[in-house]
């Protein structure tokens, strides 16, 4: 997603022509027919397609697990009789049932989502703060901290008051709606870490659709199982007990927040090794939950279960190290000046400009990724001037008038300039996007420079 930089929006030509661009004239003020009329593209949100599926698969997996934590787990038994003592008999009984697992899913829900459309209005300002190296160290710190209570280093304490008004009774459907709400008080010293490590998360993206789904979603994971186990309540002496198992639950949730962190600390890493400190990381994560813990349980899955998460946290790691070890050569960037785009109009190039900064995710996503690719990198290196423009650190003046000139507001923004230096509005690019879909943009444009020529001999 892109971040805002508060520039006021004017255009300019490029290469300087000596018309009315290069006078700083707002686009309103320009001549007609000269001015850039088209919309500018909407971002197509931080997260969008497969990406989008495979987070809230994730999230609703981790909301899953935390059912297994020592705090929520043994709240089951006691939940599902509170369902069983509301319904009657019959089937007028289990619709009373169901109605009543609805409320605590809904009370639950409301909670969550509220935290996480709250924490998402927060964007601009936490988006504006990542900017900083400082900030996203401090985030990952807290994360990092937040991570050593799901280790069992510290355990986190809500004020004693709070605990019981929280675990209060009350009967009909409020009070499995207020049981809903309250969850997050009664469990706070297991799920509230993963819960505040995911409402910083949120509050970095941004958007506030996708804080509340991310956390409905959330929600639906955490109350899902209590409404089934409530529907049988009859399955309830298959469930395992209590155990040492639910400690390891834990330590998973806390191995999930330090990769978040090391998510953030990624545009910090030099030389782009950030894939080699997650790599570790999760081969960390491997060998402690695999192997190192010893806590058991009383069913004969659980050591295959932790031995098949050491191995796939090992093969994870192993896949980061090769795939970036394998990693190709990159696009040939030039850094920005006037003389290189008069070039690229002598050599009758289009010219794609890069403006990027090392804190943002979706930039080093681009260039890890989009730019390493070898069909782009080809395209670039033989039809193209590829141009970066870095705004990690503000104060250049040349590169402020750039933002300006460009109506950049924010990154990343991938301007396309056709071989006469006006941009191709439609293809501008503020979010991240995959090597096929880039290139067809690239080709796009390699286009409409094939068909100027022909009607340039035509004439």
């Amino acid at each position: 997603m892109a971040v805002e930089l508060g520039y006021k929006n004017v255009y300019r030509d490029p290469y300087g022509y000596p018309e009315w661009q290069g006078r700083g004239m707002p686009v309103e003020s320009a001549p007609a027919g000269l001015a850039q009329t088209s919309e500018e593209p909407k971002a197509p949100g931080p997260l969008y397609g497969w990406a989008m599926l495979w987070t809230l698969l994730g999230i609703f997996a981790g909301g899953m697990a935390l059912n297994l934590t020592p705090c929520v787990y043994p709240l089951i038994p006691i939940t599902i009789s509170y369902f069983g003592g509301q319904a009657t008999k019959g089937r007028e009984g289990q619709g009373k049932l169901v109605a009543h697992g609805l409320c605590y899913m809904m009370g639950l829900a409301l909670t969550n989502s509220v935290l996480g459309v709250v924490a998402s209005l927060t964007g601009g300002l936490m988006g504006a703060m990542l900017q900083n190296p400082f900030v996203l160290i401090v985030v990952a710190v807290v994360l990092v901290f937040f991570a050593t209570s799901l280790f069992g280093l510290w355990e986190m304490r809500l004020p004693s008051g709070l605990t019981r008004a929280a675990t209060k009774s009350y009967t009909g459907y409020f009070g499995s709606l207020f049981m809903g709400l309250t969850l997050g008080v009664v469990a706070a010293p297991c799920i509230g870490p993963f819960v505040l490590g995911l409402l910083t998360w949120v509050a970095s993206v941004g958007s506030p659709w996708l804080g509340f789904l991310i956390f409905f979603t959330l929600s639906l994971g955490l109350g899902l199982p209590l409404f089934l186990l409530a529907m049988f309540s009859g399955q309830m002496e298959k469930l395992p007990r209590s155990g040492g198992w639910m400690i390891w639950v834990r330590k998973l949730m806390g191995w999930v927040l330090v990769a978040m962190a090391v998510h953030f600390i990624k545009p910090l890493i030099p030389g782009h090794w950030g894939p080699v400190v997650l790599a570790l990381a999760a081969l960390a994560a491997g060998l402690h939950l695999g192997w190192m813990d010893k806590n058991q349980a009383n069913f004969l899955v659980f050591p295959w279960l932790k031995g098949g998460t050491g191995v796939a946290c090992l093969v994870l790691a192993t896949f980061l190290v090769t795939t970036w070890s394998m990693q190709g050569p990159g696009v040939a960037w030039k850094p920005y000046s006037d003389e290189v785009l008069k070039e690229a109009g002598k050599l009758n190039k289009p010219v794609i400009i890069d403006f990027y900064a090392t804190w943002c995710t979706p930039c080093n996503e681009l260039e890890e990724v989009t730019f390493h690719d070898a069909s782009v990198v080809n395209q670039a290196e033989s039809n193209f001037v590829m141009v970066k423009v870095d705004v990690t650190r503000s104060g250049n003046p040349v590169y402020e008038r750039l933002l300006r000139q460009y109506e950049v507001k924010g990154v990343p923004t991938i301007v396309f300039l056709d071989t006469c230096g006006k941009e191709k509005r439609g293809l501008r690019l503020v979010d991240f996007l995959p090597p096929d879909q880039f290139l067809g943009r690239m080709i796009e444009i390699k286009q409409d420079k094939q068909e100027k020529e022909k009607q340039d001999v035509d004439g």
